[in-house]
């Protein structure tokens, strides 16, 4: 089976090198790995502020998971994604830091599989 690569389009400027993955496309179920560089309010970690929309702008059901010493959420999708399809994450300013600071820019990031 080849590898497939996840296109990444649409990232904030700025925010080019920060945003990068790579995917050996095996199963539907490509988890995401978000680091931050500060520790964040786990209350703010929600399918309201964090979540993967199809390109029919449906939601995905997604579980999340907060690693606070590595700064980093894990959001793995319940159900697995459909090949050929466009995909885009968003990380929204909702998402704050321990100190209640926002994200000067919501994120949104373009895949697809």
């Amino acid at each position: 089976m080849a590898k497939k690569f996840i296109e990444i389009e649409d990232v904030p400027k700025g925010y080019e090198n920060r945003v990068k993955q790579n995917l050996s496309f095996k199963t539907g179920n490509f988890v995401w790995r978000c680091r931050f560089t500060t520790a964040l309010d786990p209350s703010t970690i929600n399918s309201d502020n964090l979540y993967v929309e199809s390109e029919t702008g449906a939601k995905m059901a997604a579980k999340f998971k907060y690693d606070d010493e590595n700064m980093e959420i894990e959001l793995e999708p319940l159900e697995p994604y459909a090949q050929d399809t466009d995909y885009y994450l968003h990380i929204t300013t909702k998402v704050k830091s321990r100190g209640g600071q926002s994200l000067r820019e919501p994120v949104q990031v373009k895949f697809r599989l």
